[in-house]
């Protein structure tokens, strides 16, 4: 569940770059290979997993999180998170690496962070009755699709939106699921107090996504008025033999 892949030919999967750091990918793509390859020969298609996946996420977030079981929806949603390893390591054993691949893991991860921040708004504006808090997670869920959508964008246009940022999606994810985890452990008698975790979290993600839209914002302007210039600087000469 990642940013648009600048290389086309290749078949990205980011979203588990997302929630693993690379040492710990690594490790599970290793074990997850004879899981992958037993699927090919099952013939079920990369897509199919990522499709599975996807839906696995928004079923965990939006079954879960709108009545306050945080604990059972993380679990949920990590164990799907697996698939962006599995569908990955299933393409390149294939060797069906192609562009609508990238594309459409892309895709599906703006729908499964979607459902994430959906899920626990509608937990704040129910059950959880605090319109703060949903307000909260609204503005997490928008920022995010926008922190996303301003690479996207912005390399569309030919420019490298050579910026990370402060808070992207690896520590959007992180920060609010171990959060809502935590959170949840109260269903097994602990004390109550662990319940601040998750609006703190979210506090810090709607901050850090805000920060990191204006780094980028800041970026794409200043990678295009440079790139702007040097057009200018070329257009004089262009046409002299």
């Amino acid at each position: 569940m990642g940013q648009p892949a600048a290389d086309g030919a290749a078949r990205q999967r980011t979203s588990g770059k997302a929630m693993l750091n690379k040492y710990a990918r690594a490790f599970f793509t290793r074990v997850l290979t004879p899981f992958a390859a037993f699927l090919l020969r099952r013939g079920v298609s990369p897509d199919a997993v990522t499709l599975i996946g996807t839906a696995g996420v928004v079923a965990g977030a939006l079954v879960f999180f709108p009545r306050g079981e945080f604990f059972w929806g993380t679990i949920t949603i990590t164990l799907f998170v697996f698939s962006d390893l599995v569908d990955g390591n299933m393409a390149r054993q294939a060797g069906v690496s192609s562009r609508w691949g990238a594309f459409l893991d892309s895709t599906l991860d703006r729908v499964a962070d979607a459902a994430i921040f959906g899920g626990l708004a509608l937990w704040y504006a129910g059950l959880g009755d605090d319109n703060v808090l949903c307000a909260v997670s609204i503005f997490c869920l928008a920022s995010g699709q926008v922190v996303s959508y301003t690479k996207a964008r912005g390399e569309s246009i030919g420019l490298p939106v050579a910026v990370n940022g402060l808070v992207e999606r690896a520590e959007r994810l992180v920060l609010t699921l171990v959060a809502a985890g935590l959170s949840g452990l109260q269903t097994f008698g602990v004390p109550s107090w662990i319940g601040v975790l998750l609006p703190v979290a979210l506090w810090l993600v709607a901050v850090g996504s805000l920060v990191t839209l204006i780094q980028r914002v800041v970026t794409v302007r200043r990678e295009a008025a440079e790139a702007d210039a040097a057009d200018g600087a070329a257009a004089p000469g262009s046409g002299s033999h």
